[in-house]
């Protein structure tokens, strides 16, 4: 397969979508037949494991005992270590918290067997274990009954901005750990496609650059990296075209409105953890992998990484590199999906993050944290939309398009961004942890030539010209936070400055070259700014209570009272100016542990957002001072109920969120609008998994949401399908033994339809991935849309109705879903 796709790669066409060779379907077989090879020993063998259940149970149990693995765990305490040892080992432990509180564990380093790490971890503990599975270890003390063992509780950051156990958070919080993660990449979807699947509340990503529309319960997501916002005030929706999954340790995500966080947070908050370096000796990690539908030639992404990480207790580190190039997207019915050229696209793409990390312990009380990030994602190659029927300043179309090759520009499409983030701690700061946060984002994001008809009647009769544009960011900020325990109560407090500034610049091509060259060759004539500059600066302060009232109940309440200035430059002949407004925000919930894995919780909680001012500014003859700038403020009711044990995970939440506010888009100029109305989104957000003894497990999550506005006479109607969430569902069952794994998973989006006969069809899709652990790695494959289904994705048909007629024909903008692709990859950490 390896030589196939290095041929492929070698012999890239530059032919349009109808020109395949007749070796097609050879080249499918193959592939086929590769696949089948990779999963049939791990079905064979998962088949196996219902012949002779007990034996080989016991068979399993041994063979991961004595499995080999490479740790690098330093002295510290027993609980922190357990927590690492399991990812490090890719295990599953179940235990108590209090029966390890206070205990310390020893230094482990180097290949040991896990039998001889669970010996040396729990010396002079008195802590028993005992394997479950091939993945789960049980551990008690010798005279503890098993009813007594919950998990380990999961510590997240998400919800409270310091570290938190789950369980003592009331709210919808799910961890997607880096198992999950590796696990669903393996069929070569991106970051937000691979979160989507396993987020309930998270709605099925877009498959190309923009995340538009991936909201949470029906709402805006504020994405963060280790903390920092990756959102702006101009909503270009690229949080996600922000770094590599290679670089990513878990991802944390809180559903619901959060006060805590401030603006962007309406619907939920993810928080994307990156990895980091443990000190040890120097510890090696190399990724390859390889996808392809073999449909044609340059149907190929390639992806390499590689990171180097390491240090002793006083300094460790981490350097990391991941590389992506792609070619040519096919659907199902065996044609190249159209280049998005709205929100820009993944084909022909190629992508670089560079990642590198320090931690610095200076004492037993402070340590600092730096992490910096080089992330370039752009165009690399030469095919886009040809028209054929365009003439200079006269009569001409948008018809009959079709992808070429001749493309050339001098302004690519593309993502690049720098980040920096230096985090400080200090444990006792007047007899307080102390925490300081400073980051700076810059990143620049170029879009994609768009067409456009001149000014003339009838539409189209003066010709067509391109334009793209090139809109700026660069965002620092400065966060101190203080935290206190008190014997039953926990108070976190702070202050929040924000500053960003925004510039837009929009490049218009040569008219007569563009137009003799169908759009493919663009050379820039002129520029002028596409929005007006603006700058916000932001001063918030907050606080939170967490009062344990007894063993079993936990009451949390916090406000923020956030203050926002916004200052816009002159545009277009209107005099700029500035405004200012402030938000006051609070949550207030309450959580009941019974002590045998089961949770219960309600929750009230607020979160803002605040309207683009690029776009509400942008707008002709619209003063600034005349027009301010307010938040919308949007407020969350919620009750859930979670519990786990060893055979269970289950999650599930009832919300109602609303607004007396709501956003509206101009579709002829694509400025947005505020606009007084009241808005409302309700649902059930759930997650149900089973592990069997047999090293099975199954599950299953259900999203369903329901979003709603007031029309002129008071009445609710559903809202507009361009920004209403669709209801989602997945469903998975798996096997993982001692060295190898295998999942067949469903994704479906159920149709939504307007009550202006607007409709977004819904889809299903089945994914396969499996892995095999080796002395030489792990082999991972996978097959997403298994199927080969045939679909508009949710963007298509949303694009559809932003940009047709008015930009063209509606198949300019029907996106279709990628079609059955093959992927297989090697990992090896050393």
């Amino acid at each position: 397969m390896f030589k196939q796709l290095a041929f492929k790669q070698a012999t890239k066409s530059t032919a349009s979508t109808a020109q395949r060779g007749g070796n097609g379907v050879r080249r499918t077989l193959l592939a086929q037949a590769v696949v089948a090879g990779l999963f049939a020993p791990l079905l064979a063998q998962a088949q196996n494991s219902d012949a002779g259940q007990g034996a080989s149970d016991l068979k399993q149990s041994a063979s991961a005992q004595e499995r080999l693995v490479t740790l690098a765990l330093p002295a510290q305490p027993l609980d922190l270590a357990l927590t690492r040892f399991a990812d490090q080992a890719g295990l599953h432990l179940l235990y108590t918290t209090a029966d390890v509180e206070g205990l310390q564990a020893p230094a482990l380093n180097g290949q040991v067997s896990v039998t001889q790490a669970l010996q040396t971890l729990l010396a002079g503990s008195g802590m028993s274990w005992q394997f479950s599975d091939a993945r789960t270890v049980i551990l008690r003390r010798a005279a503890a009954p098993a009813t007594s063992l919950n998990l380990k509780p999961i510590e997240v950051s998400v919800a409270s901005r310091t570290s938190t156990a789950i369980s003592e958070i009331p709210g919808t919080v799910w961890v997607v750990d880096q198992t999950q993660l590796r696990e669903q990449l393996q069929t070569g979807v991106s970051l937000k496609e691979a979160i989507g699947k396993l987020v309930p509340g998270l709605d099925l990503a877009p498959e190309g650059r923009s995340n538009y529309g991936q909201n949470m319960r029906g709402r805006s997501v504020l994405v963060m990296i280790d903390g920092v916002s990756q959102n702006s005030s101009r909503e270009l929706s690229r949080q996600f075209d922000s770094i590599s999954p290679f670089n990513v340790e878990r991802v944390e995500v809180l559903s619901g409105a959060s006060a805590i966080y401030g603006g962007g947070a309406t619907g939920g908050i993810i928080n994307i953890v990156t990895k980091k370096g443990e000190p040890g000796p120097a510890r090696f990690e190399t990724q390859v992998g390889a996808s392809s539908g073999f449909n044609n030639s340059d149907d190929l992404s390639t992806r390499v990484a590689q990171s180097v990480s390491g240090g002793n207790e006083r300094i460790s580190g981490r350097l990391g590199v991941a590389l992506e190039k792609n070619e040519a997207f096919y659907d199902g019915g065996g044609d190249q999906i159209f280049i998005d050229n709205t929100q820009t696209d993944l084909q022909y793409n190629r992508t670089i993050d560079l990642m590198g990390s320090l931690a610095m312990q200076f004492d037993e009380q402070q340590s600092l944290d730096l992490l910096a990030q080089y992330y370039d994602s752009g165009n690399d190659g030469n095919t886009a939309i040809y028209f054929p029927n365009l003439s200079y300043q006269k009569p001409s179309n948008l018809e009959d398009a079709e992808l070429r090759g001749g493309y050339s520009t001098d302004l690519e499409p593309r993502t690049k961004r720098v980040l920096f983030n230096a985090n400080y701690h200090h444990n006792d700061v007047l007899g307080q942890d102390f925490y300081l946060q400073a980051s700076y984002r810059k990143e620049d994001n170029n879009f994609f030539p768009f067409p456009y008809y001149n000014t003339g009647k009838p539409t189209g009769s003066k010709g067509v010209y391109f334009a793209a544009s090139q809109q700026n960011f660069e965002v620092t900020s400065l966060k101190a936070l203080f935290a206190k325990t008190f014997s039953d109560f926990k108070l976190t407090y702070g202050v929040d400055l924000d500053r960003e500034r925004f510039n837009a610049q929009q490049s218009v091509f040569d008219q007569r070259t563009s137009s003799e060259s169908g759009g493919l060759d663009l050379d820039t004539v002129s520029k002028a700014p596409r929005y007006p500059s603006y700058r916000v600066d932001g001063l918030s302060g907050y606080a939170q209570l967490d009062w344990h009232a007894t063993d079993n109940l936990t009451v949390s309440g916090g406000a923020r009272r956030q203050q926002m200035d916004v200052e816009v430059s002159d545009f277009k002949g209107v005099p700029g100016g500035n405004n200012d407004y402030q938000v006051n925000l609070f949550n207030l919930g309450t959580i009941y542990d019974f002590k045998n894995g089961h949770q219960l919780w309600v929750n009230y909680g607020e979160g803002f957002d605040l309207p683009d001012p690029a776009k509400f500014y942008g707008k002709p003859g619209l003063s600034v001072d005349d027009n301010p700038l307010a938040g919308i403020k949007s407020r969350q009711v919620e009750t859930g109920w979670r519990y786990s044990d060893s055979d269970w995970d289950a999650q599930a939440a009832l919300y109602y969120i609303w607004s007396d506010k709501v956003i509206t888009t101009d579709s002829a100029t694509l400025t947005i609008d505020v606009v007084d109305k009241k808005s409302r989104d309700y649902g059930f957000e759930g997650a149900l998994t089973r592990h069997f003894a047999s090293s099975w497990e199954a599950g299953s999550t259900l999203h369903l949401v329901r979003s709603e506005e007031e029309d002129a006479s008071g009445d609710w109607i559903k809202r507009d399908a361009r920004y209403a969430s669709l209801s989602k569902s997945t469903a998975f069952v798996g096997w993982k033994g001692d060295r190898s794994s295998a999942r067949l998973q469903g994704n479906h989006a159920f149709t939504l339809k307007d009550d202006a006969d607007h409709t977004i069809d819904g889809y299903t899709t089945f994914d396969l991935l499996g892995s095999h652990d080796t002395a030489f790695g792990t082999f991972s494959g996978g097959i997403q849309n298994l199927l080969d289904k045939q679909y508009s994705t949710v963007w298509g048909q949303r694009a559809k109705l932003f940009y047709s007629p008015t930009y063209g024909p509606e198949y300019l903008y029907d996106y279709q879903g990628r079609g059955r692709t093959y992927t297989l990859s090697w990992s090896m950490a050393y």
